[in-house]
């Protein structure tokens, strides 16, 4: 009975991992705007569901917004402006963009579907508009990237795969920290993508690309010397993420 009993949980485990492959080369979508393949489950009506829902909750966990029409109509503008006179603009997305008042946290995030937020600790640190712009552009870039979308797919498939690990050979532990260090390193691709399509809005907009290399060295200079080592960050260091700015600032001029 214990030998059967192994042998079916065996089964059982190795069709839910079996599933979760199947499911995932299902998801597989062709990001047009990005030209790569991505393993998506939700549509864009669900993403800008998702934004819109929990946008309330994000804004009241950095204290709110910022209590000034004046500063925000200006996120709102250049905000606006890097979506019009980009491929930002043929999305289906809702771009909406918020100053939050937290004063502390230097921070600038997206929800899936178009809701941009920027703290205001972070503009007041950022020089000029076309450091704004390069934030903004930065954020925009994750929405048309969809990488909220991926990471919740990749989500639910790891979780999927350490079920069926769990059911098979009590391995789910195991299998839940490799899943873990993958959604990790493609965290770091997608502010990689998302800074090169910032580069891309820039130029669009008619904005200084170089500015966004300024972006980081106050990001760099914010963090001193607690900064977390790039392996045990979701984020690229910030040297690297210039080198790669770089690289997109000339990739694009030279097309202009």
């Amino acid at each position: 009975m214990r030998r059967g009993g192994l042998k079916i949980r065996i089964l059982i485990g190795l069709a839910i991992i079996a599933f979760a492959f199947f499911k995932k080369c299902n998801n597989k979508t062709l990001n047009p705007y990005t030209d790569r393949v991505q393993n998506i489950n939700m549509t864009s009506d669900q993403e800008i569901a998702i934004g819109l829902q929990s946008a309330p909750e994000m804004a009241q966990q950095h204290g709110g917004l910022y209590p000034d029409q004046k500063l925000q109509s200006y996120i709102d503008m250049v905000g606006n402006k890097l979506v019009n006179s980009s491929m930002a603009k043929q999305t289906p997305y809702k771009y909406e963009f918020h100053l939050l008042a937290d004063p502390n946290t230097i921070n600038a995030f997206a929800l899936p579907g178009g809701q941009i937020f920027i703290t205001y600790a972070l503009l007041s640190k950022l020089q000029n508009e076309d450091q704004v712009a390069g934030v903004l552009g930065h954020e925009i870039g994750h929405v048309l990237g969809r990488h909220s979308a991926e990471r919740i797919a990749e989500h639910e498939f790891w979780k999927t795969i350490s079920t069926g690990a769990s059911v098979g050979a009590d391995a789910g532990g195991i299998v839940n920290g490799i899943g873990q260090n993958v959604l990790l390193k493609n965290g770091r691709g997608d502010e990689l993508e998302s800074d090169k399509l910032g580069v891309l809005f820039m130029i669009n907009s008619g904005y200084n690309p170089e500015e966004m290399i300024g972006v980081m060295k106050i990001l760099k200079a914010a963090a001193g010397s607690n900064r977390v080592p790039e392996f045990q960050s979701s984020h690229p260091d910030p040297e690297n993420r210039i080198e790669k700015i770089k690289e997109a600032i000339r990739e694009y001029s030279s097309v202009q």
